[in-house]
């Protein structure tokens, strides 16, 4: 076996959990596991995914929520064990792959437009 091989391999046994399938734009809750001292808690960051990246075991997102009043963003590796799950609550209507241009926006202007599902 070539290594490239070997390594794939490996990467496919690790990315065993399942995750929904979203991308920018849309609203996701996120579980992080917290460890503080000897116990160990889940935390939800709920956002906007404004960036993935998509590198196999690498793949990674960055979630971008208002909080007090200030923006906070957070990346997580898709397939660490911090995260515990993605809950998916809402589409956005998107064009653009990064949307980073949201940084700039305040209120009403950083809304997304929800995608509206075709009926069949």
């Amino acid at each position: 076996m070539s290594k490239n091989k070997i390594i794939q391999q490996i990467e496919s046994e690790q990315m065993g959990k399942s995750f929904p399938d979203f991308g920018p734009g849309d609203s996701v809750v996120v579980q992080v596991k917290i460890k503080e001292g000897d116990r160990e808690r889940l935390q939800a960051f709920e956002g906007v995914v404004i960036g993935r990246k998509s590198r196999g075991l690498n793949s990674s997102f960055t979630v971008r929520k208002i909080s007090h009043g200030v923006g906070v963003e957070r990346t997580f590796q898709l397939y660490s064990n911090q995260v515990e799950s993605v809950t998916l609550k809402r589409r956005g209507d998107v064009r653009q792959a990064k949307l980073y241009y949201l940084r700039d926006l305040a209120g009403r202007k950083a809304r997304i437009a929800e995608k509206l599902e075709k009926k069949s």
